[in-house]
C-alpha cells in the first residue's frame, strides 16, 4: 500500500504534511519535566506534523537554547507555545528583575499565612520529607515579553499562545515571518481572538487536558468555527487517534491540536509516574482543579484533589499557587505517596493503553483518518 495523503488547509499554511500539531505542553509545576521537550517536537515535525515546544517551564536563555537545538536537528516547520497570563501575579519577591532564582522555601514564607499553615500540615500528617527546590525568576512566564523577543529574533514558525490572547504580538511576529496561534475554550474568545490577526485558532473542549474550560468539544467547535470566520480552527480536546481527527475534519476544522495521546509517548516529556497514570486511566480518572496553578486545569485524578477540595483555601493568583503545589508534589514524590502524584491529562486517556514512539501515533492517526474519510464514510452514508 502506498503512503497515504491527508492534507488540509493548514498543511499549505504551515508546510507540513498531515493537520496534525503536537500540543505545546508545559511542566504543571515547578522542577517537573517539560511535556513537550526538543525530542518530541523533533519526532512530531520529522514525522509530518508540527511539534510544538512547551516552552512554559524554561528560562529565557534556555529557551533560546532549546529553538536553536531543534533548528539544528530538524528543517521541518515547528513551534513555540507560551503562557500570557492577563495579569501576572509576582508576589514573593518574583517580580524583582535582580533575583535569578530563590529557595522554594523561602518564597513560601512571603504567601498568605492560611496557605502556609496548610502546607506545613499536609507535610507532617503524611510524614513527607523536607525538599527545597531552587525556584527560577527569568522563567518565560514570569518574563513573557522577553519570551516572545527570543522567538520573533530566532523566526520561530509558528507562536504558540496557550494561555491569553496573543492578538498584541500579531503585527511584529509577521515582520518577522512568523505567524501566530491563539487557543480558545469559548466563541467570545474565539470571536475577539480572530478579530485581533491571529492566522491559526485551537478550539479547545473540555475534555482537554491542561488549562480547559466548560464547553465540550462537540459542542464548541461549530461555534467557534462560526465565531471565528474566516481564521482556520483547530480541534483540540478528546482527540486520540484517527477517528477523533477525523470527527474535527468532518466538523469544519483545519486540523486537530493533539496534547495526552503525544504526552504518552516515548519522547513525551511527562513523569514516568504520569504517563503510567494515564495508560491505567478510564475516561472517569481525570479532574478539573484550581488546587496546581490557580487556573483550571484537567489533570490525572490523584489524592492531591481530594486534600485540596478539604482545605477550604481559595486558590492563589497564576502562577503563584503553582508554588504551593510544586512544593507538596516534590515532597509526595520523595516520600513515595505516588498516590498524590499524577500530571496534565485529558479525558481521552481511557483510550491510551501503550507507551508508542511519537512517529507511531502519528502515523496510526492518520491511517485511521484516511481510512475513515475515503473508505469507511462512504460505505455507511447512503446519499439519494
Amino acid at each position: 500500500m502506498g503512503q497515504r495523503i491527508l492534507r488540509t488547509k493548514l498543511c499549505g499554511v504551515l508546510g507540513i504534511e498531515y493537520p496534525i500539531l503536537a500540543a505545546g505542553m508545559g511542566p504543571t509545576l515547578i522542577g517537573e519535566k517539560t511535556g513537550a521537550p526538543v525530542e518530541l517536537v523533533v519526532a512530531v515535525s520529522e514525522a509530518g506534523g508540527l511539534g510544538v515546544l512547551g516552552g512554559s517551564g524554561f528560562t529565557v536563555d534556555a529557551l533560546r537554547e532549546a529553538i536553536r537545538e531543534i533548528k539544528a536537528k530538524t528543517d521541518k516547520p515547528y513551534g513555540v507555545d507560551l503562557l500570557l497570563p492577563q495579569k501576572l501575579d509576582v508576589g514573593g519577591g518574583l517580580g524583582q528583575p535582580s533575583v535569578k532564582e530563590l529557595p522554594l522555601s523561602v518564597i513560601l514564607k512571603t504567601l498568605p499565612q492560611p496557605h502556609q499553615e496548610w502546607v506545613k500540615k499536609i507535610k507532617g500528617e503524611l510524614n513527607l520529607p523536607e525538599v527545597e527546590i531552587m525556584v527560577k525568576m527569568n522563567t518565560t512566564t514570569m518574563r513573557p515579553l522577553d519570551a516572545i523577543k527570543v522567538c520573533l529574533e530566532e523566526k520561530v514558525p509558528l507562536f504558540c499562545a496557550g494561555l491569553g490572547n496573543p492578538g498584541f504580538v500579531v503585527a511584529e511576529a509577521h515582520a518577522h515571518g512568523v505567524k501566530v496561534l491563539g487557543i480558545t475554550g469559548n466563541t467570545k474568545n474565539a470571536r475577539r481572538m480572530a478579530q485581533s490577526g491571529i492566522d491559526l485558532l485551537v478550539a479547545q473542549g473540555y475534555e482537554g487536558g491542561g488549562h480547559t474550560g466548560r464547553i465540550g468539544t462537540l459542542a464548541l467547535l461549530p461555534q467557534a468555527i462560526d465565531a471565528a470566520y474566516p481564521v482556520p480552527v483547530l480541534a483540540a480536546g478528546g482527540i486520540g487517534d484517527g477517528r477523533g481527527l477525523a470527527a474535527a475534519l468532518a466538523m469544519g476544522c483545519v486540523g486537530a491540536w493533539v496534547g495526552t495521546r503525544f504526552l504518552a509517548t516515548t519522547e513525551g516529556g511527562a513523569l514516568e509516574i504520569n504517563k503510567q497514570h494515564i495508560l491505567k486511566s478510564t475516561d472517569e480518572d481525570t479532574r478539573v482543579s484550581k488546587a496546581y496553578t490557580g487556573k483550571t486545569l484537567r489533570a490525572s485524578y490523584n489524592k492531591f484533589h481530594d486534600l485540596w477540595d478539604a482545605s477550604g483555601l481559595e486558590p492563589l493568583p497564576f502562577p503563584t499557587q503553582v508554588l504551593i503545589s510544586s512544593a507538596l508534589l516534590a515532597s509526595f514524590i520523595e516520600g513515595q505517596k505516588e498516590d498524590y502524584v499524577g500530571g496534565l491529562a485529558g479525558q481521552i486517556s481511557g483510550l491510551i493503553k501503550e507507551i508508542k514512539p511519537a512517529r507511531q501515533v502519528l502515523e496510526e492517526m492518520v491511517e485511521e483518518a484516511v481510512e475513515i474519510l475515503t473508505r469507511k464514510l462512504p460505505e455507511t452514508v447512503i446519499a439519494k
